[in-house]
Parts: C-alpha cells; structure tokens; sequence
C-alpha cells in the first residue's frame, strides 16, 4: 500500500525533473549532472573490479551523454570528475598488469574525446545542450505555427492550408499568419516568404511571423505592411527580404482587399477558371518606404481565392509566369475533385522538393 503511495509521488519528481533540465534550468542541469556523476562511479567501481571487463574506454559513454543534456560549465565538471577517475582506475590496473600499449591507446583515445565534447561544447552560441536548445526551438517553432492556424470560421466558409518545408526540414521560410475578428465579421490573413530555404531561413521566419502575429488585427493592412517592411531593413540581414501576400475579407459581404509585396499573383477562381488578381507590389525590405497597391474584388457563393509561395511555380527550368500558368491548370483539376482537399492536392503536384512550398485556399460555399 505504502509503494502505491510513493510511486505517484516518484513519478512527479522524475516528471518535474524533466521538465526543469528540458527547460535549461539550473535546477535540471544539477540533476542530470548528478545521475552523470552517479554513472561515472558506477562505472569506476566495475572497473576497480575487473578493469578487463569494464576499461577505461567506458567513460566516454557518461561524457558523451554530458554532451547531449549538460551545458558547458557541468560538463567539464563531468570531465573532470571522469578524468580523475579514469587516471586512478588505470594506475590500479598498471601496478597490477603493467603499462600495454592499448592502455596508452585507450587513454590518448578517451582524451581526444574529451577535447573535443568540451570544445564543442564551448562553441555553442547559446549555451545549452545540443537535446536543450533544439527542444526549445521546436517549441518556439510550433507556438509561433499556432498562430498561424486559421480559426474556426462561420458557417459558409472554409479555409485550407498546406505547407512543405525544403528538403523535409522541420523549419520553413514560408510561413501564414491569420486573425479573426471578435464579432467573427473580418478575417486577415498574410502568407510570407522569407528569403532563403529550410532551416537556413527559418530562424529568421520565426522572428518575422512573432513581428506580425502581434501587429496583425491591430494596424491597417497599409500600416501592417509598412511596419514590417521597416522591422526587416532594421534588421540588416545579409538576405534580408520577404515577400508577402495580404488578405482582409468581411465574411458577411465576402468583399475583400488584397495586398501584395513581391509576391506571387493571388488568383480567384470564379467557379469555372482562376482569374489572375493583379496586386503587386516591392518585396519587404528592400526599399525603406516602398509603396503597395491593392486590388478589391467580392468573393460569391462558390469561389475560392488561392494564395502560394514561389515554391509552387518556379523551377530551374520554368519561370513564373509559366509556373503561373502551370498551376491554374494544376488547380482547377484540383476544384473539379471538389474544395476538400484542394490545397493537398495542387502541392502533391508540385516536383521540385529544393525550396520551400505552401497553399493557402479560402473558399465561400453554400
């Protein structure tokens, strides 16, 4: 009765624990550098005993774990506790056995290793475990993803997305941003593409989509543009550019207004072809104050507006007028199978994998 008692309260601990060393704190890393420690002894004490069965080479297992979940300053604790362990192991086994040359090899071997994990270690920039910093930047990925999920619109209308990162990476340039209104009346949302591919440009992506996510509902689709293009030349990235589609639309009336900043052509399908929308305008942050036109339009019963990054109709071999082209055929295949699915459907089509790829399809049904 007692071990049902404590085996909650052990699994609370050990749960508590992994979130703390999860999250990089101090209290996280003393307990992982604790078991480490632990591990370490273990390790010194089988070797004591049968220094055959359990050599020195074992210490690289607890150094390399340290690598993986301890920042710099607990890891070298680590090292250092495992060098002193290692040299009085291997001094018992010498006055024992005597000096071979595979004790030596072992011993330059182990050494290298360590040289290299705390010089590793060293050079990250932001000071966490490799296991730590991607957890967290995962993380920070999905809350700013979040953001970017369309919400649950009013009855009569639908919204789709799709996105494909460049080689299957995690992170992506491209990246949507969406808000509804209180009174569920106004929807905006803005598809943008960072310069760059993968995880090369997700970093940056992440920052803008957090930029926009916190201005987005608050300024004129104008302001909004205006602002973030000035958020991107302050940055003074080496490529430091987006291009960026904006789309404001009252969901009673179905008028719209759409806002384009170097991006791909929206297009509008009117139930029986894509109708090319003629919104253009200079890519963020290449200009300090470029200007933006829009263009307005009323979407009926039955249409859809398509948005999509470069990814989708530019390749090696093919601009994008003709990707253009390519894609309205590509998309009204796509409609004829019905709405459902139709953002699926069009980046399933597309063949180049080398840049990064998104969807976005809205769409006024009965």
């Amino acid at each position: 009765m007692t071990l049902r008692r404590l085996m909650p309260s052990v699994a609370g601990y050990i749960d508590d624990r992994f979130l703390r060393w999860r999250t990089g704190t101090s209290e996280g890393q003393s307990a992982a550098l604790g078991i480490l420690l632990a591990f370490s002894v273990a390790i010194f004490i089988a070797s004591i005993v049968s220094y055959n069965t359990v050599p020195a080479a074992s210490f690289v297992v607890p150094m390399l774990l340290g690598s993986l979940t301890l920042r710099y300053r607990p890891l070298g604790t680590l090292v250092l506790v495992c060098a002193v362990l290692i040299a009085i192991s291997v001094t018992l086994a010498t006055l024992d056995a005597g000096m071979t040359p595979g004790r030596i090899s072992t011993l330059v071997s182990v050494a290298v290793v360590a040289v290299v994990v705390l010089v590793d270690a060293g050079r990250r920039r932001s000071g966490l475990p490799g296991q730590i910093g991607e957890a967290m930047l995962v993380d920070l990925n999905n809350r700013l993803q979040a953001q970017g999920v369309v919400p649950a619109l009013p009855r009569g209308w639908t919204s789709q997305s799709a996105m494909l990162s460049a080689g299957g990476a995690k992170f992506s340039g491209d990246f949507l941003v969406a808000n509804l209104s209180d009174d569920q009346r106004t929807l905006e949302m803005i598809l943008v593409d960072v310069c760059g591919k993968g995880v090369a440009a997700g970093t940056q992506s992440l920052q803008l989509a957090g930029a926009l996510g916190g201005l987005i509902g608050a300024l004129p689709p104008q302001g909004l543009f205006a602002a973030a293009n000035d958020y991107l030349v302050r940055q003074e990235w080496e490529e430091g550019f987006a291009t960026a589609v904006h789309v404001i639309i009252d969901l009673e009336t179905g008028t719209y207004s759409i806002i384009s900043a170097g991006h791909p052509p929206a297009l509008h399908w009117t139930g029986e072809e894509w109708e090319i929308d003629t919104a253009r305008g200079v890519a963020l942050g290449l200009l300090p104050r470029p200007e933006f036109h829009h263009t307005t339009g009323v979407l009926a019963v039955g249409e859809s507006l398509l948005f999509y990054t470069d990814g989708i109709v530019e390749t090696r071999d093919r601009d994008i007028d003709e990707g253009v082209e390519w894609l309205r055929g590509i998309a009204t295949l796509a409609m004829a199978e019905g709405v459902d699915g139709a953002a699926r459907r069009i980046i399933d089509q597309v063949r180049g994998q080398d840049d990064d790829r998104a969807v976005l399809v809205l769409s006024r049904e009965a």
